[in-house]
């Protein structure tokens, strides 16, 4: 923290004194992953000096790790000269990410300077749905055909690399264009020029389809150890591929998105303080409203119990500590069996091997609260009855509890919904709701009231 602010200093001296040049050789030598957050304490005058003074290939590294509204107020400020420029830099996929993003005044300026080529190819993915492969991937990409030489490859390499996102990993094509198998540089440079790639290239490719679901894309990349995959259409054909950065991306987007339905909060794009004081409630109040009615129903099913609250009043001192524990409790297995479905280690036909386990945790950690909590209320109180009452409701309520936190999430995959809908503020109402019903009906039957 102290190095960047540090970094910052320097950069506005630069500015200040108008030394351009010594500023361009300063900013040639930083990671362009590091430059968008000076760009965050500056303003833009200072912003744009500071992006004109990169060179083109920085530029469009450095563009596309802006925020929107950063790149809106730079493309604003930009030439027409200078914005084609930074087109021309940027991968496909980051031009299409740009425009999903703008406004639309913003993306007829874009689409101006961009090749009509390169207009028709956005277009396309631009219609594929949201979230699915196609909608990701980009289309720059080093394709060989099968019968090719490894010194015809090079060639090839050398003369369209520079303008691909990777070279890392090549793709083989038949004359149909259907993807037969994949080489990597590795295997290239080690081969013998004057053998045909078919004779090194791996047959047994991993695709994806253009029409799966992102999420499904990231977790094979987790799988596999891949830095690019390539996406086919229905009859195996390349038509583009994803990189391990947006698969990434993926990650952190999804991520996110499943601890904000964690929390009950509708999910939204915009980060924590570019959105709105309306959007954040708007986000948050249906879920609300629908926790604090469920809280609602519990409260009616303790007035049920008035009568037992007369006859033995210290009753409801215990209510907060048996909620409490419940939902806890079914907050654990959630959390727990959430994550297994999300990295595929629990399948839907595992629903009955999940709750078994649960259970006998379940029973575990009942008996050893009913223990603690037994000793501790008969030293205070002096009474087996509420000591059975408090102990037998604990487990009950445990297993109950720990039986819904497990079983709720696999139900909601299995109606196609995200599991983290069913996380801690849902479950914990519902487990509420039971955990007071057994501790009344315990305490009816055990105390005699």
């Amino acid at each position: 923290m102290l190095e960047e602010l540090k970094e910052l200093k320097e950069l506005k001296e630069l500015l200040q004194e108008k030394k351009f040049a010594n500023l361009k050789e300063y900013l040639e030598k930083v990671n362009s992953a590091d430059i968008p957050s000076f760009f965050e304490d500056m303003n833009i005058e200072e912003t744009i000096i500071m992006y004109r003074l990169l060179s083109k290939e920085k530029a469009a590294e450095v563009f596309t790790e802006l925020d929107p509204e950063v790149k809106e107020r730079l493309i604003g400020a930009l030439t027409d000269k200078e914005l084609k420029e930074v087109m021309d830099e940027l991968y496909m996929d980051d031009t299409v990410d740009l425009i999903e993003e703008m406004p639309s005044n913003v993306i007829k300026r874009i689409l101006k300077n961009i090749d009509k080529e390169d207009r028709k190819l956005i277009n396309e993915l631009l219609n594929y749905p949201e979230d699915s492969a196609g909608s990701i991937m980009t289309t720059e990409f080093v394709d060989l055909k099968e019968n090719m030489t490894i010194e015809e490859c090079f060639k090839k390499i050398k003369k369209e690399g520079m303008d691909k996102e990777t070279i890392y990993t090549c793709y083989v094509l038949s004359l149909t264009r259907k993807i037969v198998g994949v080489v990597g540089l590795k295997d290239l440079l080690l081969a013998d020029k004057n053998k045909k790639v078919s004779e090194i290239m791996y047959t047994n490719v991993i695709t994806i389809g253009t029409y799966e679901d992102q999420e499904d894309v990231a977790k094979k990349f987790d799988k596999y150890n891949k830095y690019a995959l390539p996406v086919v259409d229905n009859e195996t054909r390349l038509v583009g591929i994803i990189t391990i950065d947006d698969a990434i991306d993926v990650m952190q987007e999804e991520a996110e998105e499943d601890f904000e339905k964690m929390a009950a909060v509708i999910p939204s794009e915009e980060s924590y303080f570019k959105t709105s004081v309306f959007t954040h409630t708007k986000n948050r109040i249906i879920w609300l409203l629908v926790l604090m009615i469920s809280s609602a129903i519990t409260g009616t099913v303790i007035t049920k119990y008035e009568n037992a609250f007369a006859a033995i009043p210290l009753l409801v001192s215990f209510i907060p500590m048996i909620m409490g524990t419940g939902g806890n409790c079914g907050s654990q297995s959630s959390t727990l069996v959430i994550r297994g479905l999300a990295v595929e280690e629990i399948k839907l036909k595992d629903w009955l091997k999940v709750l078994w386990k649960e259970v006998r945790v379940a029973l575990v950690v009942g008996v050893l609260l009913f223990v603690v909590n037994s000793a501790k209320v008969y030293l205070e109180y002096r009474d087996l009855k509420l000591c059975i009452t408090l102990g037998v409701t604990l487990v009950s309520t445990i297993i109950v509890s720990k039986s819904i936190g497990s079983l709720l999430p696999i139900i909601a995959k299995k109606l196609k919904q995200d599991p983290a809908i069913m996380a801690a503020p849902l479950i914990t109402t519902v487990v509420d709701l039971c955990s007071i019903m057994l501790y009344f009906n315990i305490a009816t039957i055990i105390m005699g009231i």
